[in-house]
């Protein structure tokens, strides 16, 4: 499933010049000790209004929200999610933000 998904990240990223894609592919595709496993207080830290958080890894539970986010990432632990939905964010899968949104635009990397 991840080497599918790595392969059609570099695909759209190759095919409609989004270096963000590219770059995500890359950062997946590291060793699973060097993924990013980010905390819920970071999200809520580094996130800004109207923009997607993309956590090339795992979300973790670890902190509170206390507004809506919108955040894509590889897996989700099953507190963190549920968290991010009660708050009235979102929790997409990368297949899910190609779809939505194919060029890439307002989406932040967090590690």
């Amino acid at each position: 499933m991840l080497k599918a998904l790595i392969r059609r990240l570099r695909r759209e990223g190759k095919r409609r010049g989004v270096k963000v894609w590219l770059d995500i592919a890359d950062r997946l595709s590291r060793p699973r000790r060097h993924r990013a496993e980010v905390n819920l207080s970071k999200l809520e830290r580094y996130g800004k209004e109207g923009e997607t958080l993309v956590v090339p890894g795992k979300v973790l539970a670890a902190g509170r929200l206390t507004r809506p986010v919108r955040v894509a990432a590889f897996k989700f632990s099953i507190p963190a999610k549920r968290k991010i939905l009660e708050k009235g964010g979102e929790a997409l899968t990368f297949a899910e933000l190609l779809e939505r949104n194919p060029e890439g635009k307002g989406l932040r990397i967090v590690e």
